[in-house]
């Protein structure tokens, strides 16, 4: 893989899908939670320092549930048992006042918020995306923005799933046809 490409600082942002206490303390494949969001945290504090928006992204829903979506499926998603620190983001991405925080319903980043309008608004033209679950919110945020035209970069080693096959066929055959693959030090070293 050429990395021949540029990225340009002003029309990117880091978008984060939901390294949240919820989600980062479940058990992941390939990589631990703990790496997923120890390569964020540097991708994070290396966009800060150039000039790169820092989109944090995470699930939550009211607390009778009625605003999450509930078709009817095998293995629906459940409210129950989730713990009260759920929605909180992970204390390692260091967040900070001039991070936008986006929060989401459903798997995908752009449906019902405004992520879409605050990219857009600001310019921005390309992606880089990371975050838990892979085959969930990093994929349907992914697939999204490729049908609104955002070019996208998918880090692979800060992004983690629940299935090692569900990642890999993600990394290998759907991520290489919606933008660039690269791994957190690759990223980095192009910013």
């Amino acid at each position: 893989m050429s990395d021949s490409f540029v990225i340009d600082r002003a029309k990117t942002a880091v978008v984060v899908i939901d390294l949240q206490m919820g989600v980062v303390n479940r058990k992941t494949v390939p990589h631990a939670a703990a790496i997923v969001v120890a390569n964020t945290a540097r991708l994070l504090a290396k966009a800060r320092e150039v000039g790169i928006k820092p989109i944090l992204v995470y699930v939550d829903s009211s607390s009778d549930g009625n605003d999450f979506v509930k078709p009817d499926c095998d293995r629906p998603t459940s409210r129950d048992g989730l713990p009260a620190d759920y929605s909180v983001l992970a204390p390692e991405l260091d967040r900070q006042p001039e991070d936008l925080v986006v929060m989401k319903r459903n798997w995908g980043a752009f449906y019902g918020t405004d992520l879409e309008l605050q990219l857009r608004r600001r310019g921005y033209t390309t992606i880089i995306l990371c975050g838990i679950a892979t085959e969930f919110g990093v994929e349907s945020t992914a697939r999204d923005a490729f049908e609104r035209g955002f070019n996208q970069i998918f880090v692979s080693d800060a992004m983690t799933a629940f299935s090692q096959i569900s990642h890999d066929n993600a990394i290998e055959r759907i991520f290489p046809r919606l933008g660039r693959v690269r791994t957190t030090d690759e990223v980095i070293a192009i910013l």
